[in-house]
């Protein structure tokens, strides 16, 4: 199974960005996203360092909730 954490584009530089999730930053490779418009600003969701979809901020935050609910102690 593999997961993917919708993250926030803060800054690109060529094929790779800084990217913000929840207060943690990493650096993220765009390349499989190089036929799609990314701006500052956008979501994407990440695997393995690599951004794999353009999301919506709507499709990030219920992403996120859904996350939250897993790792919440029962």
């Amino acid at each position: 199974m593999c997961l993917g954490i919708p993250m926030q584009i803060i800054n690109i530089q060529g094929y790779n960005a800084q990217c913000e999730a929840k207060g943690i930053r990493r650096e993220v490779n765009l390349f499989l996203l190089q036929d799609e418009a990314i701006i500052v600003g956008d979501f994407v969701l990440v695997h393995v360092g690599y951004a794999l979809q353009k999301m919506t901020s709507q499709e990030a935050q219920t992403t996120w909730e859904l996350l939250d609910q897993l790792m919440a102690p029962t």
